[in-house]
């Protein structure tokens, strides 16, 4: 009889332990994610603001304004992607 509790209690903290680890994964899974959206909306935003600098289409403020818009834009994403 006691060993049939050892091997349940075990059994029990071994499918808890995978629960875990399957939340854990995806929560790496969309830190990456997350992190590859900002990483891209920096990216486009640095490009972006070249294109504004070298058309002069605006002013310097206004293409900055642009750039800083892009990036809050792309971390807001990742922050929906992540939470």
């Amino acid at each position: 009889m006691k060993s049939y509790l050892a091997v349940a209690t075990g059994l029990m903290l071994l499918v808890g332990s995978g629960i875990n680890v399957a939340q854990a994964t995806e929560q790496a899974h969309q830190r990456r994610e997350a992190r590859d959206t900002r990483q891209d909306a920096r990216r486009d935003a640095r490009q972006e603001k070249r294109r504004c600098v070298v058309n002069d289409n605006k002013s310097n403020h206004e293409c900055r304004q642009d750039k800083r818009q892009a990036k809050q834009d792309g971390r807001q994403e990742a922050r929906d992607i992540k939470y």
